[in-house]
């Protein structure tokens, strides 16, 4: 599998030039069942990651467009007259698909982000009176842009607790940006993408990314970090609490858990180091630690609070 792995790394990397990061953290969702938020400035590649990602695997995808006039209907379906049998049926919307891209969810108002964030939740969607489960595997890989906030719909911290890792995309490096200028300068620029992933693959994956063993030490050193970020004074961390409105949920820990199996999976091993916890922390944290407006004023952000508490935590054998 860890060959089939490297194959869809080097497929990804026909069309996005570096982004090794984004790749990296899109097959941790992938391979743990677990939704993605990428945030980032427009023009970083995150939706066509994504798309070329979709392409290397042998799945239904669908990319919706979020906007302000969009409905819950459009997107999880709804129920239609069929003038001919004299009957209501049932419309499926493009929720109905393995692998779905939520372009700039902040755009759409509170209903149609509640109504994708249940279907993540829960796995199925009900139209009419009728309940439908989801396909598996089932993942929303969402886009969301930090700078233009007019015409848009922040997602609430409990919904965006929903994702499993929240991601944020930097800059390409100045070798990079060549690169990416010398391909797309070319008009007639067309790489074919091979299909390499089935679903049984990605079943398969998980599982193994299932049996990863970790001890408990590391188990209670990830419980005593969630502890941190919710009191902090408990442990020496004075200083953080007057920043911190509310720490990370029980869904952070569930959740750093399985991403470090994932990392630890994806580096050739069976088991899990302290930097596998330490290297996905604060992606699993970012988005669940809530901030006060003295952080904002003082220009603390979520990245500093959770380097503090990877300083401060030590690991109790």
């Amino acid at each position: 599998m860890h060959e089939k792995i490297k194959q869809v790394i080097t497929e990804v990397g026909k069309i996005v030039v570096g982004q090794e990061y984004m790749v990296n953290r899109l097959l941790v969702g992938l391979f743990t069942n677990g939704h993605v938020l990428l945030e980032g400035v427009p023009g970083l590649a995150k939706t066509l990651t994504v798309n070329t990602l979709s392409k290397v695997l042998q799945s239904d995808f669908q990319r919706i467009q979020f906007t302000p006039d969009l409905l819950p209907a459009d997107l999880i379906g709804t129920m239609i007259y069929n003038q001919r049998d004299g009957q209501f049926e049932v419309k499926k919307g493009p929720i109905f698909s393995n692998l779905i891209l939520a372009d700039e969810i902040n755009r759409s108002p509170a209903k149609v982000q509640a109504a994708l964030l249940e279907a993540m939740q829960e796995r199925q969607v009900t139209i009419g009176e009728t309940t439908f489960k989801l396909d598996k595997p089932f993942l929303v890989l969402a886009t969301q842009n930090p700078v233009d906030q007019e015409g848009t719909y922040p997602l609430p911290e409990a919904q965006v607790d929903r994702f499993m890792l929240k991601i944020y995309i930097s800059y390409p490096s100045k070798e990079d940006e060549m690169e990416v200028m010398r391909r797309m300068s070319n008009i007639s620029f067309n790489t074919q993408i091979n299909q390499i992933l089935t679903k049984q693959d990605i079943f398969a994956i998980r599982d193994a990314v299932n049996q990863v063993s970790i001890s408990e030490s590391l188990e209670k050193y990830i419980i005593e970090l969630i502890f941190a970020t919710r009191f902090p004074k408990d442990f020496g961390l004075n200083e953080l609490s007057e920043y911190i409105q509310f720490g990370a949920s029980p869904r952070a820990s569930i959740n750093l858990n399985r991403a470090a199996k994932a990392i630890a999976f994806l580096e050739g091993r069976n088991y899990v180091l302290p930097e596998d916890i330490k290297e996905v922390a604060y992606d699993v944290l970012n988005h669940r630690i809530l901030l006060n407006y003295e952080a904002e004023a003082d220009g603390i952000s979520s990245k500093y609070i959770v380097e503090s508490i990877l300083k401060k935590i030590e690991i109790n054998k």
